[in-house]
């Protein structure tokens, strides 16, 4: 079934976001906007005031859901139907945890054919749940949690205003991993400008090497007009990449990413942000995902990308 924007019955307090591999899922409201909220590169939340949506709330959403899908399909077990939910918004694994076994437990109810839930989630809201708790979320339907790791740079962490440092990040990541719900940690490439081109890669390898996410995805840094990162630029405070520096620093993580030989990383960078889609196992298929980095870094350009970007972070 086509995913009708226009017919489906939920209003969304907008905007709002997911990513690229819930580009067929159903997005569900959990929060809304984001617990922290000044990280300097990103603007997704800024016009949100943070609130946990109530339990009627979160009901009345899962109700009408399945009122449509009955309506639309005859049946609410239609295999054309969206198999995966994706809880908004920018860290919705930080409401209570009286709030997430409720929403868990009624899309059992009224969406018994869901396959998987997911979620975006910050180091910070990890650590405050206890690994009992995570593991009762995997049980009741939890699969997948995107962390937005950024950098393993300390300095860079604090540069950018993310609300914990790069220890913080890697015990998040390994708390997830101990659970058995799956990470998919998200880096972005060109954070920190020229001037932190090789710290920022040498350490995000080193952290993932640590925490063997089973997937990992690149966004290039597009400032956004507006935010304290964009004024930075323009003040000539951060020094902007280019298209080049970006795949050099790209390689320059790949490279030195070492993984177990029974490990494998699901490697995508597929966002809207990239130059290109990339994407393999890292394990078995490094070297061919290098080769792709590396032809495309012998044909980019050098000169400083555009602070003009309209597409979505």
């Amino acid at each position: 079934m086509i995913f009708d924007n226009f017919n489906f019955p939920l209003r969304y307090e907008e905007p709002i976001f997911r990513p690229p591999s819930e580009g067929n899922s159903i997005l569900l409201q959990l929060t809304i906007g984001c617990s922290h909220n000044l990280c300097t590169y990103c603007e997704m939340y800024r016009t949100k005031v943070y609130r946990v949506r109530s339990q009627s709330e979160i009901e009345k959403d899962l109700f009408r859901i399945k009122k449509y899908y009955e309506k639309n399909s005859g049946s609410v077990f239609s295999k054309e139907q969206p198999r995966k939910i994706f809880l908004c918004d920018g860290d919705a694994l930080g409401a209570p945890d009286s709030v997430l076994d409720f929403c868990l437990e009624r899309i059992k109810f009224y969406l018994p054919w869901i396959a998987r839930v997911g979620t975006y989630a910050t180091a910070t809201n990890i650590l405050e749940k206890s690994e009992e708790v995570l593991k009762r979320l995997k049980v009741n339907g939890l699969e997948i949690v995107y962390l937005g790791l950024e950098t393993g740079s300390d300095n860079l962490l604090k540069k950018v205003v993310k609300d914990v440092g790069a220890q913080d990040m890697l015990n998040a990541s390994l708390r997830i991993k101990n659970t058995g719900i799956k990470l998919s940690t998200i880096i972005m490439i060109g954070l920190g400008g020229v001037d932190f081109l090789e710290e920022h890669a040498l350490a995000t390898a080193e952290l993932i090497s640590k925490t063997k996410p089973e997937f990992l995805s690149f966004l290039v840094t597009r400032p956004i007009s507006g935010s304290p990162y964009y004024k930075m630029m323009e003040k000539g405070l951060i020094k902007q990449v280019s298209e080049f520096q970006c795949f050099d620093q790209m390689e320059l993580i790949i490279k030195n990413i070492n993984l177990p030989h029974e490990n494998k990383i699901i490697f995508r960078a597929n966002h809207v942000s990239n130059f290109l889609p990339i994407g393999g196992i890292l394990g078995k298929e490094k070297s061919s995902i290098l080769e792709v980095i590396q032809t495309a870094k012998r044909n980019a350009t050098q000169s400083p990308l555009s602070l003009n970007f309209n597409g979505p972070m």
